[in-house]
């Protein structure tokens, strides 16, 4: 069904609102994006540097909960996430 949206767009140059919870089809599907934190927009724009130099904190966030298939990003994710641990 993707791949239609996709189609369609490129063909006719028609807009989409795409409303998602999964940042991965956002990637895929849309050329721009806002995240939305408790009903207001807190950051918008191309979703290349919005996923990869997000600004807000909720955005990061966001980014890093979502899943990732690769055991080496998810280990860092997670460090970036619980800051240094305690050497005690």
């Amino acid at each position: 069904m993707l791949d239609l949206f996709i189609d369609v767009q490129r063909g006719t140059g028609v807009s989409y609102l795409f409303i998602s919870h999964d940042l991965g089809v956002v990637r895929r599907v849309c050329h721009r994006a806002a995240v939305l934190y408790q009903g207001e927009i807190v950051e918008s724009g191309p979703v290349g540097p919005l996923t990869h130099e997000p600004t807000h904190p909720y955005t990061r966030r966001l980014l890093q909960a979502a899943p990732v298939a690769d055991p080496v990003r998810q280990a860092e994710r997670r460090a970036a996430r619980l800051g240094p641990r305690d050497s005690r």
